[in-house]
């Protein structure tokens, strides 16, 4: 079973997303928190393998209490980001703080159960809406930066690399790549591992910080 702690401020949005979740085999709603801090005081005692957690909470901010949980918990939880998406300082701020995922909350459910699932197995998932519109906001590339271990990628990882950024599962790459979906999953774990990054959801991070992505 997955355990999972939900963060919320508004109670009828906990409710919702314990009935999304609970309703699945595999995942196990333990515990609820209001705040940011009561989030982190849980997550702490509660032994849960995955929070979901809103950004826009009292007490302690989502992205404050993402960084918390990371620093304090041992082992440290998985945590999926949830929010309205107000603005996209959002979603840079909760991946550089550690979550491994991100969700809409208009999104469908079952996006919120994979993440979760993704979440517990080490994995990220990232929202495709969220994906989408910062590439659109990006007209430019930002500068690059020095290689930070891209150089130990080869040439076929890098072109990998490039597709994970634009959002694109394996199963799109494979199709793109004319590869096979193992194969691909095989350069992700190699691609992980050669830069030191813990999910997917940093592979796109990594590609923006140093200039690899151009959606023009």
């Amino acid at each position: 079973m997955i355990r999972t702690l939900l963060a919320d401020d508004q109670e009828p949005v906990r409710w919702a997303l314990r009935l999304v979740l609970d309703a699945e085999d595999d995942i196990e709603v333990v515990g609820e928190a209001a705040d940011g801090a009561e989030a982190v005081e849980k997550a702490r005692y509660c032994g849960v393998d995955v929070v979901v957690l809103d950004l826009r909470m009292p007490r302690l901010d989502g992205i404050a209490a993402i960084r918390r949980i990371g620093e304090s918990v041992n082992p440290a939880p998985a945590v999926v980001a949830l929010t309205t998406f107000d603005v996209d300082e959002y979603l840079f701020g909760a991946l550089a703080a550690g979550a491994a995922g991100f969700v809409l909350k208009d999104s469908e459910p079952a996006l919120l159960v994979d993440a979760v699932r993704a979440a517990a197995k080490g994995q990220g998932l990232l929202d495709p809406q969220v994906t989408r519109r910062t590439l659109r906001r990006f007209a430019e590339p930002p500068p690059r930066r020095p290689p930070d271990g891209l150089d130990r990628l080869t040439p076929r990882e890098f072109e990998v690399l490039r597709h994970v950024a634009k959002g694109m599962s394996n199963a799109e790459i494979a199709g793109a790549l004319v590869l096979g979906e193992g194969t691909v999953k095989t350069h992700v774990a190699r691609m992980l591992a050669k830069l030191g990054l813990r999910t997917r959801v940093h592979l796109v991070i990594h590609a923006y910080e140093h200039g690899l992505v151009d959606d023009r």
